[in-house]
């Protein structure tokens, strides 16, 4: 007679578990300067926590002074941050003027420059393709490897 196996604690299972993509997801959130193109901070957590809820938590990891650049998931940023701009964004069934669409493009053009870094670091195939780990290693591994592009960017 087959036994069953069930496993001891299924909430722990439960914690990084996303139901609308069917799998286990983690989120990594990155601080980027924006001329010197070097990793400030960063922070990680499983999938169920929001982008700016993770903002909050990790606020103590900004540097003074800081000036942010965000994007439209961040709304209400202002409250907890005041040092920071947003895009606007448009209401149900209304288009933003056409200087407000100016003014997103003048902040995301200021945005876009932080995407090579992003791609240079999948480089390390550990980013770039399913994290196998363990799940608690995730913030120092990327750690490492913030730290590893940060060498490499001071090299140059």
């Amino acid at each position: 007679m087959p036994q069953k196996f069930q496993y001891k604690d299924p909430k722990k299972q439960k914690k990084s578990y996303s139901g609308k993509k069917k799998t286990h997801t983690y989120k990594v959130q990155a601080i980027i300067h924006y001329k010197t193109q070097q990793i400030l901070s960063l922070c990680s957590s499983r999938s169920t926590v929001h982008d700016f809820e993770l903002f909050k938590r990790n606020l103590k990891q900004i540097p003074l002074g800081a000036f942010i650049l965000a994007d439209k998931g961040y709304q209400g940023i202002y409250t907890v941050y005041s040092n920071s701009l947003l895009p606007f964004k448009a209401k149900r069934r209304c288009k933003l003027d056409p200087e407000l669409k100016r003014y997103n493009r003048e902040i995301n053009k200021r945005r876009i420059g932080i995407e090579p870094v992003f791609g240079s670091l999948k480089k390390f195939k550990i980013l770039s393709e399913r994290y196998r780990n363990r799940g608690k290693r995730l913030g120092l591994r990327f750690n490492l490897i913030a730290g590893i592009y940060n060498f490499e960017l001071s090299k140059k």
